[in-house]
Order: structure tokens, then sequence, then C-alpha cells
């Protein structure tokens, strides 16, 4: 369907706004994902700080086409915009619903620090642990050998008692 030139303009303003506000995009493609489920997708990327907005692939590339390093990714499909200034954000949030969607909803690439990604570097991205439990894993680490010894003493002791 055609669009107006004052609505394009609209168009090209906001894609602008995300290409200087965002630390990430993902292109997401969504063939025929009902609107309920559109619906709880966009409120459950809300709560993550993440944005999406679909547009024409001819305005994105108008915009996206020669901002970054690389290539573009292929985007075959009906395609809508991931965005937010969290870099781990969009990739992780759009793959947790790709995952419950799997034929209506894929990753069909994105842009990461500056740099296009193609669908696969997009979803290992995304499979990147979160901040909050790479510093857990991290405390992990760093507590093992202290409760190795911790358990190691408390058997010298009761070896010493008995």
């Amino acid at each position: 369907m055609a669009i107006t030139k004052a609505k394009k303009q609209d168009i090209l303003a906001k894609l602008e706004g995300i290409k200087k506000d965002s630390e990430s995009i993902v292109f997401v493609n969504f063939k025929g994902l009902p609107v309920s489920d559109t619906t709880v997708m966009r409120s459950g990327l809300r709560e993550k700080g993440v944005g999406y907005f679909v547009a024409k692939k001819t305005l994105i590339d108008r915009v996206l086409g020669k901002a970054y390093e690389g290539e573009m990714p292929n985007l075959d499909g009906e395609i809508a915009l991931a965005y937010s200034a969290d870099a781990m954000a969009p990739a992780q949030t759009v793959k947790t619903f790709a995952e419950k969607w799997e034929d209506k909803l894929s990753i069909a690439g994105g842009i990461f620090q500056g740099v296009y990604k193609n669908r696969e570097e997009m979803t290992t991205i995304a499979s990147i642990p979160s901040l909050q439990i790479l510093r857990g894993m991290f405390v992990n680490v760093i507590n093992s050998p202290i409760q190795g010894l911790v358990i190691s003493l408390n058997a010298i002791a009761q070896k010493k008692n008995a």
C-alpha cells in the first residue's frame, strides 16, 4: 500500500532517531505473527527497554544502508527493527520470543557496535548471558577455590578430632 510523502518523512525521521540513539539494532522477520502475539511481544520488549518499529525495507535501506561498516544482511519478508541503548537487550529479548514462535518470528540480522551482522552472528550475540548472570558466574569462579580450601580444612579438622 502506498504511503504519502509526509508519512514517509515521519518514518525517515523516526529511523534517523533510532540510528542515532541505539547501541544495537536487530532486524526482525515476522511472517504470519498474529496481532495478539505481536501485542504480547511488544509489551515484553517494552519491559526490557527495547523499542520495536515496523518500516518498509526501502526506507530502512535509505537511512541505514551506508551508515555502518560491513554489508547489510539480506532482508527477506516483513521486517521490523528492535532497538535499544542497551547493546544486548534487543537481541536477547527477540531471541526469547523467536524461540517461542519459531515458525513466525526470527532474527534476520542486525547492527552491533557499528557493524552489520548476519543472522548467525546476531543469534550468537543473543546467546551471550546478561551482565548480571556473567557477574554471578565470575563470583562463582572466584569463590570456588576458597570453597574447596574450606572443605579441605574442615575434613582435616574432623580427622584430627576423630
